[in-house]
């Protein structure tokens, strides 16, 4: 959600109650431009919300050159002083798959702790080992807005296009879907790195324009109706939510460039999803 367009954007999605106080937003728009400048970003994004026991993390993103590869995530508990997010590394994701779960606590310091027997050698000579895995919930903050993004980040299709040097930018000339590909799953695109492009047939990549064709649609995600798609306030505004992540709503105003989507949940997977459908 665009820091530049926030006001508006937070007005379509308050159908659903993902919405911010007048403190909050007055907050926001004058922070927002400060990280901006201060940072050295291109563009500001207000990423959304995780909800906390003692308290919420509010999450911002700054974008670089490339629109989904150069990505810094800051929190924040007052939408005012703002603190970076450290990168999700894989061995960073691999501590916080093991050591965490439950509910955020809403302290960054709050350290996770798990035991796990390890086996050290080979053969005769092999021990086992107890070993205690450690991880703050500031860095599980960073692993579950990383995972958040890679799994559920959505952008209609034709609204960022890719550079023959592999860098992806906002399309300019993007002047929104029509009201009949709207409505279609589709047309709406997965904003990380692709998995089943690369397994297409020549037949099928034939059919698709390399520049804005290169990312996942949403209609090839499994399991089927893991999203849920609605028009509201008269076909005016098309909301697409994520059944997997709930919290995630993504919104799009057919023949206008506006679109952008907005994250205010507890921050867990539902992973009994596929048996519920």
């Amino acid at each position: 959600m665009d820091s530049d367009t926030l006001h508006y954007s937070l007005d379509l999605v308050s159908g659903n109650g993902l919405t911010l106080t007048t403190e909050q937003r007055a907050a926001l728009q004058t922070s927002l431009v400060i990280l901006k400048r201060n940072y050295k970003f291109n563009r500001v994004l207000f990423w959304g919300r995780v909800l906390g026991m003692k308290s919420d993390y509010y999450i911002a993103q700054g974008i670089g050159e490339d629109e989904m590869s150069d990505r810094k995530c800051l929190y924040s508990f007052n939408c005012i002083d703002w603190h970076l997010l450290p990168p999700a590394t894989d061995a960073l994701i691999e501590e916080v798959a093991v050591a965490t779960k439950g509910c955020f606590t809403g302290d960054p310091s709050h350290e996770y702790e798990h035991t796990e027997t390890r086996r050290l050698g080979e053969g005769n000579e092999a021990v086992e080992e107890e070993v205690m895995v450690k991880v703050n919930e500031e860095k599980r903050l960073a692993v579950t807005v990383f995972i958040i993004d890679k799994e559920v980040a959505v952008v209609p299709r034709g609204a960022y296009m890719k550079n023959p040097n592999g860098t992806v930018q906002t399309n300019r000339s993007f002047e929104g879907l029509n009201p009949y590909e709207t409505g279609k799953l589709r047309n709406y695109l997965h904003f990380s790195e692709p998995k089943n492009l690369k397994k297409k047939s020549i037949l099928e990549m034939a059919d698709l324009n390399p520049s804005i064709d290169f990312l996942d649609p949403l209609s090839e995600d499994i399991p089927k109706g893991s999203w849920s798609l609605q028009f509201e306030q008269g076909s005016r505004v098309c909301m697409i939510r994520s059944l997997l992540w709930q919290g995630l709503t993504f919104f799009h105003m057919p023949m206008t460039p506006q679109h952008g989507y907005i994250y205010t949940g507890q921050g867990l997977k539902s992973l009994d999803l596929p048996f519920m459908l």
